[in-house]
């Protein structure tokens, strides 16, 4: 019986972590724009990172979105008994898979890497 009820809390975890914040940034031109060059990527702990140089508009839009995703972190650990750093987490992985090639991602690393 207990590990049925991990497991079904694992399972509500996961999808609620995945569901929580898939690309918060979707439709955003300037994000958009700098994904595409090469300047901003994901991170495995779930939020956006500036992998080269970027304009101040660009880190200020990186910055507002992962203050975003955190808050939703947040908001899904509390509701699943469990904490923002593994919310972060899996949808960071999650983030990741979902990836086109070209784009940047950091690994556990914190090596940027091309996908």
């Amino acid at each position: 019986m207990t590990s049925l009820r991990t497991f079904a809390a694992a399972s509500v975890f996961a999808f609620a972590a995945f569901a929580a914040a898939p690309a918060a940034f979707a439709g955003d031109p300037v994000i958009d724009a700098a994904i595409e060059a090469g300047q901003v990527g994901e991170t495995i702990d779930g939020l956006l990172g500036v992998v080269s140089a970027a304009d101040p508009s660009v880190v200020r839009k990186v910055n507002e979105i992962n203050n975003r995703r955190a808050a939703k972190y947040a908001e899904v650990a509390a509701e699943t008994g469990t904490t923002p750093a593994q919310v972060g987490r899996l949808t960071g992985e999650k983030q990741i898979e979902k990836l086109e090639a070209g784009e940047y991602y950091m690994d556990e690393s914190g090596v940027w890497k091309k996908k």
